[in-house]
Parts: structure tokens; C-alpha cells; sequence
């Protein structure tokens, strides 16, 4: 090992165990005027009307209350702000100046040809190459992205869904190249293409065989990779698409639902693989009713998991989440009120016992964040972690009338969703009836008509409108970006030796035509540098792509 890559992981372990934790102790930090603080008893029905899930301690089983009993006195959340945007060497510039600013995991955005499953010289990526993400074509790329970061101590997460198994071999390949163990990576993989055809539209195969694909990446994580999260099934862009809190519930935990089902389909043991299944929420404005959102949602997964699947290991029932707080809620106007917008959106996920948070910068809805304005949503998170309290007792809204009531009529709509979609033949059926898209697209549009009524005041958009607003300066990404992506990719193109790739990539359609799990013949192809395009044709050869009823 290099002596700098020996300073880089030293350094990456300090911050690791450094802002990550809370100073180590169970009983929570005295109040800014030095009062002490004991850890909160149950409400236990007070004056009884408490809810369902007042007799239970943060902990247990159902979990409603949160998944552990300490909650952030034991550790904090971890501070995940997502960043990509040109190449791979500057985003992992971006990484390390975020690392240096205290935070404690890493996100990684893409750019939409990656997204798509496309390669940086493919027509219909011209204009896009590292303008909303990070392009990555090969594992050289990979390589780079994460040059100077140590895999091991670092926890990494990737938003990609439709060729997620095509970037996750890429990762392992990378961390192979450098001589990581892989079992000791730690991280999480979107890799949630059932929201996609909800919500997204960033998908490449038919349903069926697109949801092999997440379960592939389960099923040989669980085996290899015990410390990563495969997949976050994701309300986020279920909501970000204008769906209520209660759908965004619903549709998740359905979603959440079919993947299990199909990975118990093919003989995988419940709790082999359900205590690595991750989620994750939207951080909306309605701070009561998002909590109960959060509060709901571990109710009905505990209850699902041990009920229905017949879950016996603890760690299966708990739902484990990453928020981030809605870019949705972002306006062009008054853009510095965003900041304000975030800070409450971040408390509502916290308290709501958030495991992971991304705080959004108030520029993103003009352009990719800057170095001030992501420092700045960064050190939102640490004011709220280290400043407010917040950390002191876990649920510390629980026992509310207001939020065990609105967290009691979530999971009530939720099961009603449950319910609608097995009546129209359970999850690929609502897909393909449209059934997600017209509920969302009705609830989009009954939100707007309540915001163009001025019955919904957004501030700086229909209320306290400001006459006249200083442009704010923003991140620009050079033109030069693409043609020197293109040229790097054809650069390892010309490396490649024609024979073993076109090897792996037969090997990738046979495995695919066969049923086998396709994870170990696309790291094979990985480490033959083939492109994210190469190997996603390769598939699509055996699986056709999807084209929308409709469309």
C-alpha cells in the first residue's frame, strides 16, 4: 500500500469515527442551560388516549417508536450529502472536499446516459455527458472516482437503477483492483426499479426481468458483500413525482413487498438477506405528518416481516431509512429561503428516527450545488446534530395525540393501497395498468390546483412575493466535460483486448438466457473493461426493452 493511500485511509477513519458518533454515552448531553436529561419512559396511554404503539418502548418490536433504544445518544445519523456532476475526477474532488468538511458517507449521483444505461459517445447522450451526475462508461472510471478513498472504512452510496447491477459489479471490481475485501464494504445501492415505472421512467427492461435484476444483486450480496445495503427501495421520487404521504408509504412498502416475494420465490431464506433491505423516504414540509409517516412505515414492515414471511431474525423487521429532504419543496424564488425549507424538512426526518440524511442546498433548483451553498446544507445537518437537542431521547414526538393519530391513519390508508393493488393483480399488473402513474398524476394535480388557488401559501412563489431578487451565482459545468469523457472512454476502448471482451460478454448472455445469477459474469466483464452500454446491449439482447402501453 502507497504511503498516500495509507494517509488517506487513516484520515478517512478518523472521520469516519469521529462526527459519526455522539460522545459515546446513553444518557444524552445536559440542555444549553447545563439541565440534565433522562431518556424518556413510554407515554403508556397517557390519560388514555395514547396510540397503538404507546406500550412499546423505541427498540421493540413493532418498532414504531424507532428500531433502537438509544437511538443518536449511541450514535448519530449519518451525514450523506449526494454529490456527482462532470467526471469521475472531478466528483472525487467534490467527495474529498466534502470528507473534509465532516461528512460521513458518501453519495454518488450519475449522469443521465449513465442513468439510462448508456455509453458517453452514444447518440442520444450528446448534451448530457456529466451535466446532472457523474458519467462513468468503464471501470477505469470507477477506479477514479474513488481514487484516494478507502472502500473499507467508507460508507458509499450509489443512485442508479435500471444498470445498478451493471455499476455494482463495477464497484466490487474496483475494490477487487485495489485489494479491498469485499465483505468488508459497507454501503448502499438504490438499485429500486420498481419506482421507476411508478414514477421515474429511468428504466431500460420489462418489469419481470428488470426486478430479476435487483434480486440477482440481493442474492449475491448476501452472500459476498454482507455489510451492503442491495437495494433502498425508494418513496422519494414516488413523492418528488407529486404523490401524497400516504401513497408514497404505500407504493414504497409494496415495492418492498415484491422484492422479498421474488427473492423467497427463487429459495433464498428470509432472513438470509431481509436485514441488509434498505429504504428510502422524502423529507416534506408537514413536519407532524411526515414523522408519522416514518412512524408508520416501521410498523407495517415489523408486522409484515415477522407475519407474513415468517421472519424470526430481529434485524428483518426493522426498517432501516435514508431521508433526503424534498427538492420538490425548492423554489427559484427567494432561493436563500430554501435553506429555512431544508432545516425543518431535516428536523422532521430526525425526528422520525432517520438512520442516514441528505440535506439539499438551497441552489439545486437552479443548477448543481456549489462548494458554499453544499457546505451550507451540510452544516445544517451538524447545527441540528450538535446545537439543538434533538438527539437527546428517541420519538420525542410519540405520545402526541396529533402524531399517533396521523400515524395511525397512514398505516390505515397504506393497507388500503395494499389492498387496491392485489385487487388489480398484484405489482407487475398495477404497472401495467397504469395504476401507480394515474394515482400520483391525480394527487399531482389536486396539490397545484390547491397552490394556483393560493389555498397551499408557498412563500416567495404565491405569498410574500419579493418584487425584485439578486440572481444567485451558480455552479456551471464546462462544455469540455463531454468531449474529454468521450475521449477517455475510447482511450480504455483501444486497452481492451477484443477477445476476452467479447467472451464476457457471451458469457453475460448465456447466464441471462439460463436464469443463472448475471452478478459474477458482469464483474468478469467488468474487469474486461467493458462499457456500461456493451454490457446493458448484452442484456437486452436476452430481455428486449420496454416499451410503455401507451407510449
Amino acid at each position: 500500500m502507497s504511503r498516500s493511500l495509507r494517509t488517506d485511509r487513516a484520515e478517512s477513519e478518523r472521520r469516519a469515527e469521529g462526527p459519526a458518533k455522539s460522545p459515546g454515552r446513553e444518557l444524552p448531553p445536559p440542555t444549553v442551560s447545563s439541565r440534565p436529561i433522562e431518556p424518556r419512559d413510554p407515554p403508556n396511554d397517557r390519560n388514555g388516549r395514547g396510540g397503538a404503539s404507546d406500550d412499546r418502548s423505541p427498540g421493540q418490536y413493532p418498532f414504531t417508536r424507532g428500531i433502537h433504544a438509544s437511538m443518536y445518544r449511541g450514535r448519530l445519523w449519518t451525514m450523506r450529502q449526494f454529490a456527482g456532476f462532470g467526471t469521475a475526477r472531478q466528483t472525487n474532488e467534490r467527495f474529498k472536499f466534502l470528507l473534509g468538511k465532516g461528512q460521513t458517507g458518501l453519495s454518488t449521483a450519475f449522469d443521465l446516459p449513465t442513468l439510462m444505461g448508456l455509453d458517453s459517445d452514444h447518440p442520444r447522450a450528446a448534451g448530457e455527458v456529466g451535466r446532472l451526475g457523474v458519467a462513468v462508461d468503464t471501470l477505469d472510471d470507477m477506479m477514479v472516482l474513488f481514487d484516494g478513498i478507502d472502500l473499507e472504512s467508507t460508507s458509499v452510496s450509489m443512485t442508479i437503477n435500471a444498470p445498478a447491477i451493471v455499476l455494482m459489479a463495477f464497484y466490487l471490481a474496483a475494490a477487487q483492483e485495489r485489494g479491498f475485501d469485499s465483505r468488508k464494504l459497507r454501503g448502499t445501492i438504490q438499485n429500486d426499479i420498481l419506482k421507476e415505472f411508478h414514477a421515474q421512467n429511468e428504466f431500460v427492461f420489462p418489469p419481470e426481468p428488470s426486478v430479476r435484476l435487483v434480486c440477482d444483486v440481493i442474492e449475491f450480496c448476501s452472500g459476498h458483500v454482507p455489510q451492503w445495503n442491495p437495494v433502498s427501495i425508494s418513496g422519494y421520487h414516488i413523492r418528488e413525482a407529486g404523490s401524497t404521504a400516504a401513497q408514497e408509504l404505500a407504493f414504497t412498502l409494496a415495492d418492498g413487498y415484491h422484492y422479498v416475494e421474488q427473492c423467497l420465490a427463487r429459495g433464498l431464506a428470509v432472513d438470509a438477506f431481509a436485514p441488509r433491505l434498505s429504504f428510502f423516504f422524502n423529507a416534506h414540509n408537514d413536519l407532524f405528518e411526515e414523522v408519522a409517516k416514518y412512524r408508520a412505515a416501521r410498523g407495517l414492515w415489523a408486522e409484515a416481516m415477522r407475519h407474513r414471511y415468517g421472519a424470526t431474525d430481529e434485524a428483518s423487521w426493522k426498517l432501516r431509512f435514508h431521508a433526503q429532504t424534498a427538492g420538490c419543496s425548492l423554489q427559484a424564488q427567494q432561493p436563500e429561503l430554501n435553506l429555512v425549507r431544508v432545516a425543518y424538512q431535516a428536523l422532521a426526518a430526525v425526528l422520525g428516527g432517520c438512520q442516514s440524511l441528505h440535506t439539499n442546498s438551497m441552489d439545486e433548483t437552479l443548477a448543481l450545488p456549489s462548494e458554499h451553498a453544499v457546505t451550507l446544507a451540510l452544516r445544517t445537518q451538524q447545527v441540528l446534530a450538535y446545537e439543538t437537542g434533538v438527539t437527546h431521547t428517541a420519538d420525542p414526538l410519540g405520545g402526541s395525540d396529533l402524531v399517533e393519530a396521523l400515524t395511525r391513519t397512514m398505516q390505515h390508508d397504506a393497507r388500503g393501497y395494499f389492498d387496491r393493488i392485489a385487487s388489480v393483480g398484484g405489482m407487475i399488473s398495477a404497472i401495467e395498468a397504469g395504476f401507480f402513474r394515474r394515482e400520483i398524476a391525480d394527487a399531482a394535480f389536486a396539490y397545484q390546483r390547491e397552490v394556483d388557488a393560493k389555498r397551499k401559501l408557498i412563500v416567495g412563489l404565491n405569498a410574500f412575493v419579493e418584487a425584485e431578487e439578486k440572481p444567485m451565482e451558480t455552479l456551471t459545468v464546462d462544455n469540455r466535460v463531454e468531449s474529454d469523457q468521450i475521449a477517455t472512454l475510447r482511450a480504455t476502448r483501444g486497452r481492451v483486448e477484443a477477445g476476452e471482451l467479447r467472451r464476457c460478454l457471451d458469457e453475460v448472455r448465456r447466464a441471462a438466457a439460463m436464469g443463472q445469477n448475471l452478478v459474477g459474469p458482469l464483474l468478469q466483464a467488468a474487469h474486461a473493461r467493458a462499457s456500461v452500454g456493451e454490457m446493458m446491449d448484452a442484456l437486452a439482447d436476452v430481455f428486449g426493452r420496454y416499451e410503455p402501453k401507451g407510449a
